[in-house]
């Protein structure tokens, strides 16, 4: 890894905080436009995109986790404690659409990731990752879920048995190009685990939407995809290389030098170093990170931009950061996919950031994390945002 540069950060007047970046010595580092009027209420078609900006679309959430658009009007948002919360045109039900009832939810484990069906339009099924207990131990289970319009419900058990804890539990979950579904899973506070290719833990998974596994994947007969990882929650492909990346979070002292959260490229088999080597140590057999952050942001989502209403964006990857209060920008550069050429923060003044998605409509949305109890909550947190064009 080479010499860190300093990046600005979304309002010219403050001082970024990814001064502790690692990135290739190409990199070129811009600083931010500072945000224009919001949009205006009716734009007119032939007018040119000349800038963004942030609204807040919902308030009330409490710790959102993962969403989902099954329209273009709907959202579906997963709260860590169990519910999964329906949004439809900008208007929150103040029913939970559904509640998963064995989660456990402690810290940082509970009701995580979900993903749609890449068949949705006409099985109508998602899928959802969440924590239980079995005895005394924690673990995380994928289920399939039925949308039935005015309630989900439950359509079988994917994949279980994953080891869990109330920290380093995953679990970001999400269908590639290849029709095939990608789970996250953290080290379970048990480092040994990632380096073991018999264990679910620190691993990213591969399956079929049945939860069986592909001929194809690296460890025959195995659902493990990746290894040596110690917390992933960030994964996504480019929409033109259709290579994948992941984002991950580093050491918090106890287990190590705090910092050296990761942009990783992942390979079908490859070993992520954790925990042998973290931060820009570098071992035969494993892979070094992208990009590497000290002091850490804590990325805790991944989402590339293939809309066209913010064309500024076009193929950048976005992660929303939890410790670094914010929502980050990457650039990466698409005929050499392990180069990256540019990481800023765009949105710093929301507080926690958690999950980044594209809407159906073209437009960025993210949610905070202010009331997990590691934040400064806002009024009305948690919320739901989107970035909007400006046009000229």
């Amino acid at each position: 890894m080479l010499t860190c540069l300093v990046l600005a950060a979304c309002a010219p007047a403050r001082e970024s905080n990814l001064a502790g970046t690692s990135l290739p010595a190409s990199a070129q580092v811009e600083r931010s436009h500072t945000k224009t009027p919001v949009i205006p209420a009716d734009p007119q078609p032939e007018k040119a995109v000349s800038g963004w900006a942030v609204e807040a679309v919902v308030g009330g959430l409490t710790v959102p986790w993962s969403m989902v658009f099954p329209a273009e009007n709907r959202i579906l948002i997963a709260e860590r404690g169990g519910s999964i919360r329906e949004v439809i045109d900008g208007e929150m039900d103040a029913k939970p659409l559904y509640v998963v009832p064995d989660v456990a939810s402690a810290d940082e484990d509970g009701l995580m990731g979900m993903a749609l069906d890449p068949q949705y339009a006409d099985n109508r099924l998602l899928v959802a990752c969440y924590a239980y207990l079995k005895g005394n131990q924690t673990f995380n289970r994928v289920i399939r879920l039925r949308d039935e319009g005015s309630a989900l419900a439950e359509d079988g058990v994917i994949l279980e048995e994953i080891p869990s804890a109330r920290y380093h539990a995953g679990c970001r979950t999400r269908f590639g190009p290849d029709g095939r579904l990608y789970i996250t899973t953290g080290d379970a506070l048990m480092p040994e685990a990632a380096q073991d290719a018999g264990s679910l833990a620190g691993k990213i998974l591969r399956v079929n939407p049945d939860g069986s596994i592909p001929t194809d994947n690296p460890f025959p007969g195995s659902p493990v995809y990746s290894l040596g990882h110690r917390n992933p929650q960030g994964l996504d492909w480019h929409p033109d290389t259709g290579t994948l990346y992941a984002t991950e979070h580093g050491p918090s002292g106890f287990d190590g030098p705090p910092g050296g959260d990761e942009i990783n490229l992942i390979r079908p088999g490859g070993n992520y170093g954790w925990p042998l080597v973290s931060h820009d140590d570098t071992l035969e057999g494993t892979q070094p990170p992208l990009v590497q952050f000290t002091p850490a942001e804590a990325p805790a989502s991944g989402r590339f931009y293939n809309g066209d209403a913010l064309p500024m964006f076009t193929g950048d990857f976005f992660f929303g950061a939890l410790r670094g209060e914010g929502l980050v920008r990457v650039r990466i550069d698409p005929a050499h996919p392990a180069i990256v050429e540019q990481v800023e923060k765009i949105v710093d003044d929301v507080g926690r950031v958690r999950d980044v998605a594209v809407g159906p409509d073209g437009l960025i949305y993210f949610t905070t994390s202010n009331m997990d109890g590691r934040g400064t909550p806002k009024d009305g947190d948690d919320h739901l945002y989107r970035i909007v064009p400006v046009y000229e």
